[in-house]
């Protein structure tokens, strides 16, 4: 049971948003509050347009009335920066595409001109979609780099030169108002920043895995990253640092060098960079990890067998990963995301961890696909937009 002194608007809403409560009488049972504090409660979240009723069907007695969260109120425009291209889409706030773009971008040529080719996007999506300016709550960016939770600025990204502590957040707000004349000030609009891979895992975990407690995401495309799920929650670390095992050096091949400047990282030797390298010196035509995706579709032998090694590489880190971690579910997402990295995989993992470690241990590839980033930025947004503290915290600004 929630407390009184817990039960604000904003933690009614979560029990709703969650499905724990659907009905007065199972707000008043799950917070202890009395029907005249609950309605009052209800009746700042109708105001601000956030719930919806519905009747059910009478069973002799009064139908019941049901109360949900209305993800048609707000939208989210959600982009997902790669290496080489990017994302963009507006969602309503349930993660349902409304409309989407996709295009050429090379984060190397900094945060200036990528973030001004972004919001040029802006109006076309929206329109798209259907829905005023007014209407998007939020924005959230997916980028290939480690990011600050608190101030949203990439730290030290290996493979987004010029964007180390970069204002972001504040570019984009600017960005957005100046696009859909909106006023800067007065109708800034909040910005969110993560890394893609801890995205990924967000919307992978609640599209399909509620119920697994410890999930992993490795994301293997042009870099290597990981993004965690513990209980229901993105683990970040300290400052936003945790998943970045393409980093983790392997004393074996201490010769390769990474674009961190290091010597022997997991990601100089088994990422889409490494293995397009790899196809290059054999004479194919490959750049990136997108490259060497087009070859494993065709099948081609050499990037079959590439891949598979690179399985093998990662899998002797992920050994260690998910003996930790000891988690449920391991998800493999991204360019090299197919059969041969796969197996690669799990040959290492179920050969070199204790049973114990994987006895109920799935290991399995991405069901959202390329829109697994676009849908983990929008998710961003609205836990953290209707979170109870943030929903407490708009619901003030809103009252008159």
């Amino acid at each position: 049971m929630t407390t009184s002194s817990q039960a604000s608007a904003g933690a009614l809403l979560q029990l709703i948003r969650s499905g724990r409560a659907t009905t007065r009488a199972d707000l008043q049972e799950a917070t202890g509050l009395s029907r005249s504090t609950v309605g009052q409660r209800l009746d700042l979240l109708n105001r601000a347009g956030w719930l919806r009723h519905t009747t059910g069907e009478s069973t002799g007695g009064r139908p019941s009335h049901r109360i949900a969260f209305d993800p048609s109120h707000g939208s989210v425009v959600a982009l997902d920066l790669e290496t080489r291209h990017a994302r963009a889409a507006v969602l309503d706030l349930a993660g349902t595409i409304l409309a989407e773009h996709t295009g050429p971008m090379d984060v190397a040529d900094g945060p200036d001109h990528v973030l001004d080719r972004l919001a040029d996007w802006f109006p076309d999506l929206v329109a798209a979609a259907g829905v005023p300016a007014s209407h998007v709550v939020g924005i959230g960016l997916s980028v290939p780099g480690p990011v600050d939770w608190e101030t949203g600025r990439v730290i030290e990204p290996p493979i987004m030169p010029g964007w180390d502590r970069y204002p972001i957040r504040e570019r984009l707000q600017k960005a957005y108002a100046a696009r859909m004349g909106l006023d800067a000030e007065a109708g800034a609009v909040p910005v969110l920043v993560d890394n893609d891979a801890n995205l990924m895992a967000l919307a992978e975990h609640q599209a399909n895995h509620r119920d697994c407690a410890s999930f992993v995401l490795l994301k293997v495309s042009t870099g290597i990253g990981a993004g965690v799920v513990i209980g229901d929650s993105l683990y970040r670390g300290i400052d936003g640092g945790a998943g970045d095992i393409g980093h983790i050096r392997l004393h074996d091949r201490s010769d390769a060098l990474c674009m961190c400047g290091s010597h022997g990282c997991l990601a100089a030797v088994a990422s889409g960079r490494a293995i397009a390298r790899e196809l290059s010196a054999l004479g194919l035509d490959t750049a990136s990890g997108r490259d060497v995706r087009h070859l494993l579709n065709e099948g081609h032998p050499d990037a079959v067998r590439l891949a598979r090694e690179a399985g093998r590489r990662v899998g002797e880190v992920l050994v260690t990963v998910v003996t930790l971690l000891n988690p449920g579910v391991l998800m493999i997402a991204g360019e090299l995301s197919g059969v041969p990295f796969l197996t690669g995989v799990r040959e290492l993992v179920y050969q070199r961890a204790m049973p114990r470690a994987t006895a109920n241990l799935q290991v399995v590839t991405s069901r959202l696909g390329d829109h697994a980033g676009l849908v983990g930025a929008a998710a961003m947004v609205v836990e953290h937009l209707y979170s109870p503290a943030g929903a407490d915290a708009r619901l003030d600004r809103l009252a008159p």
